[in-house]
């Protein structure tokens, strides 16, 4: 007997996946609930990484996958799942990524949307008031499958329907974080560039080995890949850097550079600029001024710097510098918003 093998399509990144993935896992986004997991929890939904697949992996109940996985359904209906988003936001856009889901795929997927203040007690999720934001839409076996969402809309929770049944080993929300700000006291001390506030990494001249997003992730580093790293560079006198939207415009009075789990690869030492500007197109239009200057750095260390940071006027876009090359795994920007 002849078996089918379907290679995995490989599809350009719309824009939308530069923005923030507020359904991730690392971000505090949760699976509330599904109608079915048989062959794999729902959770793995928002997991880091695209799905993986091991050959020789099963489980008491069949092959072991990275991802949602239904049973195969024999009574009327489908299959769906509820994701909580780590913070309310705007979505643009969607990844329903069905990696390794060749034969087990669902054909179609829709998703709906809705905003709850508080979703505790909540039991029946069928009977709120969603709104359709995609609507019921193709998808390709081993593929990431693309979709934009035209909702202006601001979202807490989402419902992802499967059509009838199967496998989808991740879902990506992208979209912009809403933070109230008004609520925010002019004198409460806030991470900056936290993306569960709305900070962005939006550019950086080398990520080879780690994604330069992992750096305003909440928490501390899981391991050496959950940080910003740069390849080795034999350039005399090399700076490597990565450019962070703030969340909002604001003054700086703490900065906290982790080094944690780059031991033998952590940077000499870095730097870190600070501009102000109504775009993001600042990488070489700013007028970069110095926010802290050069400063040592140690393997696998928390460094804070307060005294060492230059007096500044409230700033939107700040540049990290590293010398020459290495790993950095958090940066925090704390300071007061500008009202």
């Amino acid at each position: 007997m002849a078996f089918a093998k379907v290679t995995e399509i490989i599809k350009e990144s719309p824009a939308f996946t530069q923005l923030t993935d507020l359904a991730a896992e690392r971000l505090g986004g949760k699976v509330l609930f599904a109608t079915d997991d048989f062959f794999a929890e729902k959770e793995n939904l928002i997991a880091p990484t695209r799905g993986v697949f091991i050959t020789d992996k099963y489980t008491d109940r069949g092959k072991w996958m990275d991802g949602w996985e239904s049973r195969r359904k024999r009574t009327p209906g489908h299959d769906w799942a509820i994701i909580q988003l780590a913070t309310s936001g705007k979505i643009t856009g969607f990844d329903i990524d069905t990696n390794f889901f060749l034969g087990n795929h669902p054909p179609h997927a829709s998703i709906e949307a809705i905003n709850i203040t508080n979703a505790d007690g909540i039991t029946n999720w069928e009977n709120l008031e969603w709104k359709e934001i995609l609507p019921k839409s193709h998808l390709d076996a081993g593929s990431q499958n693309f979709y934009e969402c035209n909702s202006t809309e601001i979202y807490t929770h989402l419902r992802l329907h499967i059509y009838p049944d199967g496998g989808v080993a991740r879902l990506r929300v992208y979209g912009e974080v809403f933070k109230n700000w008004d609520a925010v006291a002019a004198n409460q001390e806030i991470d900056l560039a936290a993306a569960i506030n709305g900070g962005q990494a939006i550019a950086c001249n080398d990520m080879f080995f780690s994604a330069m997003g992992n750096l305003i992730l909440p928490n501390r580093g899981a391991n050496m890949g959950d940080g910003w790293e740069t390849k080795r560079n034999r350039t005399p006198n090399n700076r490597d850097w990565v450019i962070v939207k703030l969340a909002h415009k604001g003054t700086v009075d703490k900065i906290v550079v982790d080094t944690c789990h780059f031991k033998g690869n952590y940077p000499d030492s870095c730097s870190i600029e600070a501009c102000v500007s109504e775009t993001d197109d600042v990488e070489n239009t700013a007028k970069w001024e110095i926010l802290l200057p050069q400063q040592k750095l140690s393997a696998d260390t928390i460094h804070e710097f307060v005294s060492q940071i230059n007096p500044s006027n409230a700033i939107t876009h700040i540049r990290l510098n590293i010398f020459p090359d290495g790993g950095i795994s958090r940066l925090r920007i704390f300071g007061k918003i500008s009202k």
